[in-house]
């Protein structure tokens, strides 16, 4: 680790050197990591490489046991394993005009994403939401490549109150037509940005973070519900087109490991782990 930084409450960023997944990795990719030799494999995308000084960057939230193990770590400290770049890279085109959708630390992987389409000649439009100021992130980073820029929180506290969904409704009923809206974030956030643009027919784009485990398409554990087969977000995503994705069916698999972690956090409260 070569440059540890809280970027926001609970949120941290990591450069670590990594100089052959930092010259291959392409936006959209994601690398699986692990703390140490019995820690939980984590994916976290890849937001962004240095080819000059071999690094790439990793920003990741605090929600578990194993992230508060991965907090812990300073800069000069080592992680046990970097795997990657996994996943399918973003196909990449000049569609024209693109609307960017973050919610929370999904903003992490749509800065790459959005960067990479303002490369391939589009215009971006971003809109960002946070539940309040104190967890809004790359908002510089996200003003550098796009044409506009919306801020949303769920209190009010920075930008507009209200949803992200308010804000891609009101452009859409005043005439505001994307060729792609990119969308990534907490799934019923993509649910309704889904819902919303599939009766004006707008092709759809969602990143999806379900469990997985070994990140090469073996245990099975990612898998998802597309257009009613089969897919695993490891190797056939991670993204996926929103319109058809079943995400009632995701919701569920999500939820499915609950008890577990608030029985391993617990322990590690008892055992002094963490506080």
């Amino acid at each position: 680790i070569v440059m540890s930084e809280k970027i926001a409450e609970d949120v941290l960023k990591f450069e670590i050197q990594a100089p052959r997944i930092a010259e291959k990795r392409k936006p959209g990719q994601f690398v699986v990591i692990r703390v140490d030799e019995k820690g939980e494999r984590i994916p976290l995308t890849i937001v962004d490489s240095n080819l000059n000084k071999g690094t790439i960057t990793l920003i990741f939230q605090v929600v578990g046991v194993s992230t508060r193990k991965l907090a812990s770590l300073k800069t000069g400290d080592s992680l046990m394993d970097v795997l990657g770049p996994l996943g399918h890279a973003t196909h990449l085109e000049k569609y024209g005009k693109v609307i960017a959708i973050g919610g929370g630390v999904g903003i992490a992987p749509l800065y790459p994403i959005s960067k990479g389409m303002k490369d391939a000649g589009n215009s971006v439009i971003a809109i960002l939401g946070a539940r309040s100021k104190n967890l809004m992130i790359l908002e510089r980073e996200m003003k550098a490549i796009c044409t506009e820029i919306h801020l949303v929180t769920d209190d009010g506290s920075y930008g507009e109150k209200g949803l992200v969904t308010n804000v891609l409704k009101k452009m859409l009923d005043t005439g505001t037509h994307p060729d792609i809206v990119i969308a990534i974030g907490p799934l019923v956030m993509m649910k309704a940005v889904s819902e919303l643009t599939q009766p004006y027919g707008i092709k759809t784009m969602v990143s999806l973070n379900p469990i997985m485990v070994d990140g090469t398409g073996m245990c099975g554990g990612c898998r998802v519900d597309v257009a009613g087969e089969i897919k695993f977000a490891c190797v056939d995503g991670p993204e996926f087109d929103g319109h058809a994705v079943n995400f009632d069916k995701l919701s569920i698999r999500l939820k499915a490991y609950k008890t577990y972690e608030k029985h391993s956090m617990e322990q590690c409260k008892l055992q002094g782990m963490i506080k």
